[in-house]
């Protein structure tokens, strides 16, 4: 009577303590801290200005540590400069101002496409490798001959063990006269 009684608590304990769905998703871990950090105060800004291929954007961002603003520049393909100034904050989300400077220009004819090759030259090199002034070394010893003779075949060269094959049909006749 005891272990049918020590048994049925046990199960009752068991059935008490497993989870209600096995199949749900697990707790959450423990909180870092990651959202309870206060934000912090920054600034940067960097540009590009290349003659070569053409490249013209830049970037200037800062923050007090709840509203950030900023600002990018970009020169457009078809010549003008676009700047888009912006603010963002967790009330307001993102808010920006795009600007446009200068005139669109279009080609009327299109060409091939520019291209930035780098320009080699005919001309040899003046650099020529130094003339060695020393002669090439001479061996100081004479080449190995060997100090064992050349092996033999301990075998007799293959030899067919079947007659050449013959046909086992006529030659062919022609079809035409």
């Amino acid at each position: 009577m005891f272990t049918q009684i020590s048994f049925l608590v046990v199960l009752v304990g068991v059935v008490v303590a497993a989870p209600e769905n096995p199949y749900s998703a697990p707790a959450p871990a423990p909180h870092s801290g990651g959202y309870g950090k206060q934000p912090m105060p920054y600034s940067f800004q960097y540009g590009v200005q290349d003659e070569y291929s053409g490249a013209d954007f830049g970037q200037n961002e800062e923050s007090d540590g709840n509203v950030v603003r900023g600002s990018y520049t970009v020169q457009l393909p078809d010549g003008r400069k676009q700047t888009v100034t912006y603010t963002a904050d967790h009330y307001n989300g993102y808010q920006a101002q795009v600007e446009y400077y200068g005139e669109p220009q279009y080609a009327y004819e299109y060409g091939p496409p520019v291209t930035f090759k780098p320009q080699y030259s005919s001309h040899q090199p003046s650099y020529q490798p130094p003339q060695p002034s020393y002669p090439p070394p001479k061996p100081s010893y004479p080449p190995p001959k060997p100090s064992y003779p050349p092996p033999k075949p301990s075998y007799p060269p293959p030899q067919p063990s079947y007659p050449p094959p013959q046909p086992s049909y006529p030659p062919p006749q022609p079809s035409y006269q």
